[in-house]
């Protein structure tokens, strides 16, 4: 009985010893269950709060992802870009060959006219304008056709405006711009509640409009680099000769003319003195008779007084 009381009692330890090894287990796997759970949990709450969230901050998460694509983003840079524009001032011989001339050129080198002004001040002063604009790679070339077309150079300026920073920078911009429309599209065809939809297509007419508006000042500026402007003034002045005026040297005419005119005066002034006399007879004839009582009274007073 002692035996077995003591190896009943050395038994007990062990046994303890095994089951708080196991109630530790137990507790230690119930704790790492748990963890799980609220892990999971968790992780469903922040799901569904992104999937509720993530649209309403969508404009600061394309902003950052613009900005990192504009810092990160591999941009060709084209060779350098200048618009080149010339103005001259030339006094010409002939100014509409001159004209002709200078319009043949601008074809010859795939070029046009924009403009044309003619302004003619009397007969003897001719001048106008032309706005020619010509590919960049004879811009030169032409210039020095249009010199040579004048009799004389009055001015000659040259200007060139380097645009190429400006075009890169609008390429990058436009880069970013696609981007974030490409991303906006993306959440669009996922937006599942309206206001999400709404908010979204607000955003995205935003940024299409400003696509648009890089795409237009892009536009411009490869046609101004492209094409060179040269506006070119012509002057020319014109000695008149004036011709022989046969109507100031035909005599015959003109002795013809003036004498018919002497008799139409002649003739005008009698029958005016005939419409006189005839239209105051009564007048006339009462002047008359008073005349000659009054020199038959002086006569005969006169005789009395020599006979006395």
């Amino acid at each position: 009985m002692s035996k077995r009381l003591k190896t009943l009692l050395k038994a007990v330890p062990v046994f303890i010893i095994v089951f708080l090894i196991g109630l530790a287990g137990c507790s230690s796997s119930d704790k790492s269950e748990r963890a799980k759970m609220n892990v999971e949990s968790k992780a469903d709450m922040g799901s569904s709060q992104t999937g509720s969230g993530e649209k309403s901050s969508l404009i600061e998460s394309d902003k950052a992802k613009e900005n990192q694509t504009t810092a990160t983003a591999n941009i060709e840079v084209p060779k350098q870009m200048v618009i080149y524009q010339g103005d001259l001032q030339l006094r010409v011989k002939k100014f509409e060959q001159t004209v002709q001339s200078l319009e043949e050129k601008a074809e010859k080198y795939g070029g046009y006219i924009a403009e044309s002004n003619v302004t003619k001040e009397g007969k003897e002063q001719v001048s106008g304008s032309l706005k020619i604009r010509v590919p960049q790679k004879h811009f030169q070339d032409f210039l020095h056709d249009a010199e040579g077309q004048a009799a004389e150079v009055l001015q000659r300026n040259i200007t060139g405006q380097d645009v190429t920073e400006e075009y890169v920078d609008l390429e990058s911009r436009l880069k970013s711009k696609k981007v974030v429309e490409e991303r906006l599209l993306t959440f669009m065809k996922s937006a599942a509640k309206t206001e999400d939809l709404l908010k979204i297509s607000a955003d995205l007419a935003s940024v299409q409009e400003e696509i648009e508006t890089i795409e237009g000042k892009r536009k411009f500026l490869e046609n101004q680099t492209s094409l060179s402007t040269v506006n070119i003034t012509l002057y020319e002045n014109k000695v008149i000769v004036p011709n022989i005026d046969k109507d100031k040297l035909n005599t015959w005419e003109k002795t013809k003319k003036q004498f018919m005119k002497s008799t139409n005066m002649l003739l005008a002034s009698l029958s005016g003195l005939v419409v006189f006399i005839i239209g105051n007879i009564p007048v006339i004839g009462i002047l008359l008779i008073v005349g000659f009582l009054l020199f038959f009274y002086y006569k005969k007073r006169k005789n009395r007084d020599s006979q006395a």
